[in-house]
């Protein structure tokens, strides 16, 4: 630093850099925003602000049998006391703690309007009203009795707790949200009865795996319900590593109307969905045509989720439009995971499911130490007192003389009967009508069943044993209280992981339309049209110009057609998709980016499932699935790699075990079709060897039943002896067999 940025002596300033102030104050930032407001605590689930909400409320003695108070009141108490941020933001985090859609236990019980799944925001706060649950109340549970520790408030005026005692797994029974500086949380909601089931098997065995949890940890529970459809091993890596997602879908059924119509009907959707914004996002595709197969949207909802979804016409496959709507809506949505909460309320870490749940227990298990531990030391404090009030009934006249007569009564006790100065104040603050012989004998009785209780806490606080048998039972009553039988604690949300194989959607073009019979005609010059029906006769076919038939086959207004051209590509069109054939129809180059140099081979109907010999005039070619040249996009799929001068000439259904191949030269070769490769792409292997000129036709045929072929006249010849042409793929081959075509080709089509 130079003179001139150096401050004067004697005037209060030092000089700081930069650089280190602003790490320093950044990361000051980060850790207060990592510990006091994003992450939640591992051993009761809450944050900060909410922790704080409960904690007011319960000062304000808000329990479930009391009368509502204001939510301004409440808002009011917790920002002027201990949480001294904007009023909005803690009302917004009180609301939610109500919301029946967004908690899966809610720990505020909310009068007024607290918004709804639509995603209008609740009244304001002078108009509501809340009190707590009993979900709180087990949150809650103990904090009087030394359960936890406690800190001094932001102003030092209180105090507020650490930590809540938390009997209930709120961590992840209602999960939590949370963006921190370079970390974040997200914990879906789970089922209370399933956590307490898992706890219970961790506390019997402490070396469970992830997958002996998720016996009783199905996977998310949602407070709006739905399907979840993510795979088993998927869930289990989830919770092994505690980062994944899982998808879940909105739960639909059919309903019939008769006359063969029908609607669907959306009764649950995925959590944390708004239903007015998905409503109008699906209003927004169907106005946009992007859902073909929907005619209508109507939402019909009330208290319960009703949307009901019309199809275009009663043709439509019902789970097909489902699917379109899944891929193209919220209808399906895909839940986070990501447990980084604050271990032991300092360390930020990232837990499996089977590690927030130990959190828990040995939570747990400290707060019923803390809880024993303080009623201990009020039952010392009772039996001291009530030892020192038997020593005054069997003492009684002295004690009264002393206490009428004596200038220094306490004094005078303590010395004669060598009590302790608790025991003399409670003697001096009896009451005469307690003096009765009834009394003593009461006293007694008190004092024997005080000492029982001490022998037992203290046999607890000696025994971890029997402290994890203590805390079972009290876990026993939580999943009583929450049990599958309950209203709140019945699973809403069904696993189905079958769901995850989803339906393709290609077939949704298809879905509407009506299957009937064509003929695909194609012309030499690459035009291609469908007659209506299936037309034998196409002699008084025209055409445009000097065109001519090429091809033609029946097929019909639901298939697939698979165009295999010269550059080795293939491209994929739907029946339903061709002109007319009182037209000359349109050429093929301009539905499916086909290349200008290039000339179509081959048009055929997709079945799926065969298999085609594909090969180039050089001589070389491969084995390929008809699935696997499947084109999904204009630009077709590349199959075979040809290199100019050669094009791609072959395409045959590989249906036997032997291949005839025919080249230019006149020259047959027969080999067995085990020799030719499988592959998806590629340039494949020379088929045939040839000195002059290519390759002309290919068929693979079975051996038992012979090479057959078509002449130019329409005759089928058929040849069983073919010892004579047999040999290896490669081979030059021999001149064929009498009466094999002069063009060189078998003849036939696929």
């Amino acid at each position: 630093m130079s003179d001139i940025d150096t401050p004067p002596p004697g005037t209060g300033i030092e000089p700081v850099s930069l650089r280190d102030a602003l790490e320093k104050r950044y990361l000051e930032y980060a850790l207060s925003t990592i510990m006091g407001r994003a992450l939640p605590d591992a051993r009761d689930g809450l944050k900060p602000v909410h922790r704080r909400i409960l904690h007011a409320m319960r000062l304000l003695n808000l329990a479930p049998t009391d009368a509502f108070k204001k939510c301004a009141r409440i808002v009011g108490d917790v920002i002027g006391k201990f949480h001294p941020h904007g009023d909005q933001a803690v009302y917004d985090a009180l609301v939610r703690l109500a919301q029946d859609f967004a908690q899966r236990y809610p720990l505020v019980d909310g009068q007024g309007n607290f918004g709804n799944i639509d995603g209008d925001n609740a009244a304001a706060y002078r108009y509501t009203e809340a009190r707590l649950t009993p979900t709180s109340m087990l949150v809650l549970e103990g904090i009087r009795e030394d359960a936890v520790d406690f800190r001094p408030t932001y102003n030092g005026e209180d105090e507020e707790p650490v930590v809540m005692p938390g009997a209930f797994p709120n961590l992840l029974a209602n999960g939590a949200q949370g963006i921190a500086v370079g970390m974040a949380t997200s914990i879906p909601p789970h089922n209370a009865y399933e956590l307490c089931q898992a706890a219970l098997h961790l506390i019997q065995y402490p070396q469970a795996t992830t997958p002996d949890l998720l016996a009783f940890v199905k996977g998310p529970d949602l407070p709006t319900g739905g399907i979840l459809i993510e795979s088993a091993s998927s869930i289990e890596e989830s919770y092994r590593t505690g980062r994944g997602g899982f998808r879940v879908r909105a739960r639909w059924h059919k309903e019939d109307l008769g006359r063969g119509t029908w609607v669907v009907v959306i009764t649950e959707i995925p959590w944390l969905v708004q239903k007015g914004r998905l409503i109008e996002k699906l209003a927004e595709l169907l106005s946009e045509k992007k859902l073909p197969l929907v005619g209508d949207i109507r939402d019909e909802s009330a208290e319960d989720v009703r949307v009901v979804i019309e199809p275009k016409s009663r043709n439509v496959d019902d789970a097909v439009m489902m699917e379109s709507l899944f891929k193209l809506s919220e209808l399906e949505s895909r839940i986070p995971l990501n447990m980084n909460v604050l271990v032991n309320g300092l360390v930020p870490r990232v837990l499996s499911i089977g590690e927030a749940l130990q959190q828990w227990l040995d939570h747990r298990r400290e707060v019923l130490v803390r809880r024993n531990r303080h009623r201990l030391a009020a039952v010392e404090r009772r039996m001291e007192v009530l030892a020192g009030y038997i020593i005054a009934y069997l003492n009684l006249d002295e004690v009264i003389r002393i206490i009428r007569f004596e200038d220094h009564p306490k004094a005078e006790l303590i010395k004669t009967f060598s009590l302790s100065d608790m025991q003399a104040e409670a003697i001096l603050d009896m009451r005469l009508r307690n003096l009765r012989k009834l009394e003593e004998m009461e006293l007694k009785r008190e004092h024997d069943e005080l000492a029982k209780e001490k022998a037992a806490i203290e046999k607890l606080l000696a025994s971890e044993g029997t402290q994890w048998k203590v805390v079972a039972a009290e876990i026993r009553d939580v999943a009583k209280t929450f049990g599958p039988e309950t209203k709140l604690g019945k699973r809403r949300t069904t696993i189905d992981a079958s769901g995850a194989k989803t339906i393709d959607l290609s077939t949704v073009a298809e879905a509407m339309v009506e299957r009937e019979p064509i003929t695909v005609v194609v012309s030499e010059k690459g035009w291609i049209r469908a007659l209506k029906g299936h037309v034998g006769d196409l002699s008084s076919l025209t055409f445009k110009g000097d065109d001519r038939l090429k091809l033609s086959f029946f097929s019909e207004t639901t298939a697939r057609l698979m165009i295999y051209a010269t550059n080795g590509k293939v491209f994929t069109l739907a029946a339903s998709q061709l002109p007319g054939g009182r037209t000359g129809g349109e050429p093929i180059r301009l539905m499916v980016d086909l290349d200008e140099g290039s000339d179509v081979v081959e048009v055929f109907a997709y079945q799926g499932g065969r298999k085609f010999i594909v090969a180039a005039t050089d001589g070389r070619g491969f084995l390929v699935a008809e699935d696997e040249i499947l084109a999904t996009t204009r630009k077709g799929k590349l199959v075979l790699n040809v290199d100019p001068p050669f094009e791609a000439r072959i395409i045959v259904p590989a249906a036997g075990d032997m291949v005839a191949a025919v080249g230019e030269n006149r020259k047959l070769l027969v080999f067995p079709l085990h020799q030719v490769p499988e592959m998806a792409r590629g340039r494949g292997v020379r088929l045939q060897k040839y000195k002059d000129g290519g390759l002309s036709d290919v068929r693979v045929f079975d051996k038992a039943q012979g090479l057959t072929w078509r002449d130019s006249s329409g005759r089928t010849w058929t040849v069983t002896e073919l010892t004579e042409w047999l040999g290896n793929r490669s081979d030059a081959g021999r001149l064929p067999p009498k009466g094999f075509p002069k063009n060189n080709k078998f003849g036939g089509r696929i």
